[in-house]
This record gives structure tokens, C-alpha cells and sequence, in this order.
């Protein structure tokens, strides 16, 4: 079938893949303008675009999709069958969302109606859901409101977000794989969502400050609901601390919350308002992400002294 494909990161590069290895004709790529990172400020290709071009795929990087001529009429040259939108990053007019013959399928990160939204895999792992999925809509004007095709379920564990948007990008594929013809031949019909719904709202730095006041279990899912990005972090003497990997333990009562309980090979172990979390992986400002044990062979925290300061 004729597709086009409306992704931005390097999880959606998966069903773009798969898109491709299944012998589907992906007619254009549309994807997030060229932006400047690191510490050069170099201008980087989305992955996405990276990857189209490794197909030889036409590619779009409008810098406001709703307002691009050019787009509307390239999707409308394409004659595709489907659109398929995952994770692209902007508000995608209806004009485009309709022009395929069968409109348009969004691989959402999560159950629907649960976590509509620019962030539904790490409200999910902040929310400590017990479960969370990815779901085929056809989308329409709405914030994820589209009626549904199917839905896949997987279990949060301790998982951090950047594990579940790789598995969620490989069931979203492969769920894509099994129901296009489908959905083409008329065997597969999206139903109204029902239920309670939710907003997962994009999340923001000030937000993956580590208050030490919450429980440990709180402080776990902050640290794995940000890993890898935008990252938790804490203050240690004014200093910024990243902090991508912790693990629950059992609290001490002769410490405050925020206090430092240990730190050694075993990492560093923090007190919370109940229980306490072992930092096991940190960043440094100008340093790499490292082992907690390393760190402390170049930095001295004392017993005793508190982060978040």
C-alpha cells in the first residue's frame, strides 16, 4: 500500500522501518524541521529524516505544518492509502489528516482514553500505573479523540520511559503490520473511545526536580518517568545533579528527608520523607552520564549532608 509517514524521533524510526521491510510503497516522509543541538549548536536532521533519506524518501520538514501550502499539496501528489502519525510534534491540520483514501492512523502511547496527550508513556510511569499500551486511532480533528482499531497492553514493572517507548515502537509496528490490510479490506472498524479520559501534558524541566518530601517510590518513578529526557535532577551544594537511575530501599529515621545516608561502590543512598532511594547513575554539569561509584571517586559527599540545596 501507498503510505505516507508523520514521525520526529528515534523511536518513531521503528514502524517507519517496518513500513519499509514489509514491502509497503512509503510514498513521502513528513518530520520536524532541522534544529540545532549540542554544544556546537550544529544543525541535526530529525532521526526520522535521517532514516527516510537512507531509503531515498522524499522528505517535508514544514516549520509550521498548518500553515504549508507545500505539504498540502505534496500529501495530496501521494495518492496514499494511509497517513501514519507517531510522535511528530505538531498539530496536524484535518485537510492533511483526511487526504489519504483511508485517512489517517495514529500509534498513540497509551490505553485510550487514558493519557490523551503530548506525554501519555511517562505520565504513566509518574502516575505508577500498573500497566500502560499502545492503541491505532483514526484520527481525527480532536486531541486524540478518534475512534480506535485496536489496542496492545504491556506492563510498566520498573521500566523507565525510554525502555517503554522502544517496546511501545515495536508493538505499535507490529500492531500497524497486522491492521492496515485490514482496515483497507473493511474487516477491521475503529470504535468511539469510552470511559474516563486523561490529559498527559508535555512534561517540563522544573517539574524533574526531586522534591526529597515525597516517598521513595514517588522519587523512583519521577527518576524513571524522565529518563532520558528531560532527566531528573537534584542540587548538590548549588551544583546541578542529573539523576537517571535509582533503586528503592529501606529508610533510617536518624535521617531527614533529602539527607545522604551513605555513598560508596554501592552508590549513594538518599533519605526520602518515607524510605530512601540509592542513586546509581548520575550527570555531572560538563560531564557524561556515569555509574554513582565513579562519580564519587573524583567528588566527596559526606554522610550526612543533604542534596537538594
Amino acid at each position: 500500500m501507498k503510505i505516507i509517514y508523520i514521525g520526529t524521533p528515534e523511536y518513531a524510526c521503528i514502524p517507519l522501518e517496518a513500513l519499509v521491510s514489509a514491502g509497503h510503497d512509503v510514498k513521502l516522509v513528513i518530520t520536524q524541521p532541522d534544529r540545532p543541538k549540542g554544544r556546537g549548536n550544529k544543525m541535526q536532521k530529525s532521526p526520522v529524516k535521517i532514516e527516510a533519506e537512507g531509503y531515498g524518501i522524499p522528505v517535508l520538514s514544514p516549520e509550521k505544518i498548518r500553515q504549508s501550502e507545500e505539504t498540502l499539496a505534496a500529501v495530496r501528489k501521494a495518492d496514499a492509502d494511509f497517513a501514519v502519525v507517531f510522535s511528530y510534534g505538531q498539530i496536524i491540520p484535518i485537510e492533511i489528516l483526511d487526504a489519504p483514501k483511508f485517512g489517517s492512523i495514529n500509534i498513540h502511547g497509551s490505553l485510550l482514553p487514558k493519557y490523551r496527550g503530548a506525554a501519555p508513556i511517562q505520565r504513566a510511569v509518574l502516575d505508577g500505573e500498573e500497566e500502560t499500551g499502545v492503541t491505532l486511532m483514526h484520527m481525527d480533528a480532536g486531541l486524540d479523540t478518534g475512534d480506535m482499531y485496536v489496542k496492545a497492553k504491556t506492563f510498566v514493572d520498573h521500566k523507565t520511559s525510554a525502555m517503554l517507548f522502544d517496546e511501545l515502537s515495536k508493538l505499535g509496528a507490529k500492531l500497524l503490520l497486522e491492521s492496515l490490510p485490514k482496515i483497507a479490506d473493511g474487516s477491521l472498524k475503529a470504535v468511539p473511545q469510552e470511559g474516563e479520559s486523561s490529559y498527559a501534558k508535555m512534561l517540563t524541566k522544573e517539574e524533574g526536580k526531586i522534591d526529597w518530601q515525597r516517598t521513595a517510590e514517588e522519587v523512583d518513578r519521577l527518576v524513571r518517568a524522565f529518563n532520558d529526557s528531560p532527566v531528573a535532577w537534584t542540587y548538590k551544594e548549588g551544583e546541578t545533579l542529573k539523576i537517571y537511575e535509582t533503586e528503592v530501599l529501606e529508610g533510617d529515621r536518624a535521617f531527614l528527608p533529602g539527607q545522604v545516608i551513605s555513598a560508596d561502590k554501592k552508590g549513594i543512598k538518599v533519605a526520602c520523607k518515607e524510605g530512601a532511594v540509592n542513586i546509581l547513575k548520575l550527570q555531572a554539569p560538563g560531564k557524561k552520564m556515569m555509574e554513582a561509584s565513579a562519580y564519587l571517586l573524583g567528588n566527596r559527599i559526606e554522610t550526612g549532608s543533604f542534596l537538594g540545596v
